[in-house]
């Protein structure tokens, strides 16, 4: 009788021990099937800026512009009186719908916005402003004639010098949405509204970036068409 119950007792524990085995070798395929496709959804970027020259962009003739340099794997605009811009005019070509762009800014020194990103949108193009109007508005101009300020995108926030920001844009059919770092700042239906950006940066179409009595440091400056599952918003 003893020897019985140890025999179930053994067959048990095997049994057991089996179940656990099999378990841990499901979940390690499973995780690794879900490694395998997470890698292959992984967007497609294409690099604007390379950290080591603008031969791909060319200084915008604002008229005032300060120096621009490249140091330390970013594009480094002086202080203009009153702007210091860059406009994209590489190989790539640039999507103009169902798209994501970002870049890495700083405000180096200065009272005002460190980054005017002027991106197209469809067959028209607005900015995406950061720091504006004496260093806190950020939002989108312009839609229907009304700048970042004064529109509905406007909102506000405290930008630090010598600290980098995430910046990304993302543009769908009748969608704008930006980001700085992980926060939402616009999601807006653009739907039959007017676009364009305000007269003074229109030599930055159809994607410059520029900086308004403000030294700024640009990097990581790149671009991706969206998936197919983000284009409808799944």
């Amino acid at each position: 009788m003893l020897s019985m119950s140890f025999n179930r007792s053994r067959r048990s524990l095997l049994n057991t021990a089996l179940v656990a085995v099999l378990a841990a070798t499901f979940l390690s395929n499973a995780q690794a099937e879900e490694k395998k496709t997470k890698k292959k959804a992984e967007p497609k970027w294409t690099e604007l800026f390379d950290g080591k020259n603008i031969k791909d962009w060319e200084f915008t003739n604002f008229g005032g512009e300060g120096e621009i340099t490249v140091e330390d794997g970013s594009i480094v605009m002086e202080m203009g009186n009153p702007i210091t811009g860059v406009h994209y005019k590489g190989k790539h070509k640039i999507p103009k719908m169902n798209y994501e762009l970002t870049l890495e800014g700083m405000k180096a020194s200065g009272e005002d916005f460190f980054c005017g990103l002027t991106f197209p949108v469809d067959d028209s193009c607005v900015s995406f402003i950061c720091g504006g109007w004496a260093g806190g508005v950020v939002g989108i101009s312009s839609i229907d004639g009304l700048d970042a300020s004064e529109n509905e995108t406007t909102a506000f926030r405290n930008f630090k010098k010598n600290q980098w920001y995430k910046i990304r844009v993302r543009v769908t059919e009748n969608r704008i949405q930006t980001w700085v770092d992980k926060d939402s700042i616009v999601d807006v239906n653009v739907k039959g509204r007017k676009l364009d950006v305000r007269p003074e940066v229109d030599l930055s179409k159809p994607l410059g970036i520029c900086a308004f009595e403000t030294k700024s440091k640009l990097r990581k400056i790149r671009v991706r068409s969206l998936t197919p599952e983000e284009i409808k918003g799944k």
